[in-house]
């Protein structure tokens, strides 16, 4: 029987230290941030260690790193499961109170209980929750093809009149940079249909310019949305990713603590 460093290391750092950390907690309240801290820290710390470490103890197929992963979906089942019971005393305050919207919590508790007991029923009967030996589908998936989805179109239609309306005001040639923008948004509406040969049709002889235009419209547009777009969201997901970055090293560090919940001072 070989000894896994890896399995007894996880166990030791990730079980026994958090709970020798909350009878620490009980005893002495000043130590309750402590252990958590340094679980964040060694959480953190694994995965970037992984990277460099060519070790199978800890970058392996069934090294620390893996082993942490699977154990990080574990924990967000559980995220999960926590989130369904703050939805559940949310919604049932809201109805007993009777506050403003409550109709709606109780049309979002049926939904979440429906749509549970099918998913749960579909797992226990093996049934599964697409479509039926016959090729009919099965509740869960009747509830998501006719409820789930009409009510997601609907949202994205809104969405895009939102959407519509905000260019509408944000396309107002005020300074240098809207007058880009609006210049920029037509060129690009503009190459994404033929409106040159739209406009050319009743004149046959202005066609084949017509289509030459549009092709040349159509590989502006690329060239906008390849360079000029490209390199500015470049930009965005390279500060998002300094910002995530900064925000994972504070973390780690124990600098920020807002996740622990603890009051001023603890």
């Amino acid at each position: 029987m070989n000894f896994d460093f890896g399995r007894v290391a996880l166990v030791l750092l990730f079980a026994i230290v958090p709970i020798g950390g909350i009878i620490l907690g009980i005893r002495a309240p000043a130590l309750r941030s402590r252990i958590p801290i340094m679980v964040g820290f060694l959480a953190g710390l694994v995965p970037i260690v992984s990277l460099y470490v060519p070790k199978n103890f800890i970058s392996g197929p069934t090294g620390m790193s893996p082993r942490l992963d699977q154990w990080l979906i574990i924990l967000a089942g559980f995220a999960l499961l926590l989130g369904i019971v703050n939805v559940l005393q949310t919604s049932i305050r809201k109805i007993t109170r009777r506050e403003a919207g409550w109709p709606f919590a109780v049309v979002l508790l049926a939904g979440l209980f429906s749509t549970g007991s099918f998913g749960i029923h579909g797992a226990i009967s093996g049934q599964g929750i697409g479509f039926l030996p016959d090729g009919s589908p099965t509740p869960f998936k009747y509830m998501a093809d006719w409820f789930f989805l009409p009510l997601q179109s609907t949202i994205f239609s809104l969405l895009a009149f939102f959407m519509a309306s905000a260019a509408f005001r944000a396309f107002r040639a005020r300074n240098t940079e809207a007058t880009i923008l609006l210049v920029a948004a037509g060129l690009i509406m503009a190459g994404r249909v033929p409106l040159l040969e739209l406009f050319a049709l009743p004149f046959p002889g202005l066609q084949p310019a017509a289509a030459g235009a549009s092709q040349f419209l159509g590989r502006t547009t690329e060239w906008i949305m390849d360079t000029p777009n490209g390199a500015a969201q470049s930009g965005i997901i390279i500060g998002a990713a300094l910002g995530a970055a900064s925000m994972a090293i504070r973390v780690i560090l124990g600098i920020e603590r807002g996740y622990l919940g603890l009051g001023k001072g603890e």
